[in-house]
């Protein structure tokens, strides 16, 4: 950041130079969530918290601080990777902002290929009019970057689906217990939360679940 205020001093940031940071620094954000494990990890959370009945416990800050330090836990090797191999080298010189944002790119998009289906990047390379390689990383990120997000949107919303299961169970169990008994005016809903809440907590579901977005990454 110091010689990037140095350069800009002295006035030796070519203008179109300054303008591709500009834009990259303003793009960052986009590429936190949607390059990253973000995605699939605020989508499993939203849902745990939907399926227990809890609409505001946790709120939403902190589902989206959890989703963000797990991201950071996840993609710990790649920023290492990032590090090591782009902007170490290029902070010595060994490198120019071109070539190392082209080395960033690399073990990103080796995270991301190794996280979206087969099917899914082959529907995209159609769509696109590219040419199959070999190769997946010769694909471009244009390519590589949506093939990721709808695989992780599928991934995310199927891992829904299987946490709904067993909190759908209790609310069935409940609503047939309360219509057997006849208290058909009382909602099963009010009845049935301390039951999924205790269930939860008696297996320890957020460790479950954090542990499971973690190992689904490969």
């Amino acid at each position: 950041m110091s010689d990037l205020l140095t350069q800009l001093n002295g006035g030796s940031v070519p203008t179109l130079e300054l303008i591709y940071m500009l834009t990259l620094v303003a793009l960052l954000p986009s590429i936190v969530i949607m390059m990253t494990s973000f995605v699939r990890t605020i989508i499993i959370i939203s849902f745990t918290r939907n399926a227990l009945g809890v609409q505001q416990a946790p709120p939403n800050m902190v589902l989206v601080g959890i989703a963000l330090f797990l991201t950071l836990y996840i993609m710990n090797p790649v920023l290492n990777r990032m590090n090591e191999e782009a902007y170490q080298p290029y902070l010595r010189g060994e490198m120019t902002q071109e070539e190392a944002i082209r080395e960033m790119t690399v073990p990103l998009k080796e995270f991301m290929l190794r996280n979206t289906e087969i099917s899914t990047l082959e529907n995209f390379v159609d769509m696109s009019g590219a040419a199959i390689e070999e190769d997946p990383m010769e694909y471009p990120l244009t390519v590589v970057v949506p093939s990721f997000m709808t695989s992780e949107l599928k991934r995310g919303f199927m891992a829904g689906f299987f946490i709904y299961l067993p909190f759908l169970l209790v609310d069935i169990i409940v609503a047939t217990t309360l219509m057997s008994m006849g208290m058909v005016m009382l909602p099963p809903a009010m009845v049935s939360l301390p039951f999924k809440l205790l269930l939860f907590v008696t297996v320890d579901g957020w460790e479950l679940v954090f542990s499971n977005i973690v190992a689904g990454f490969k």
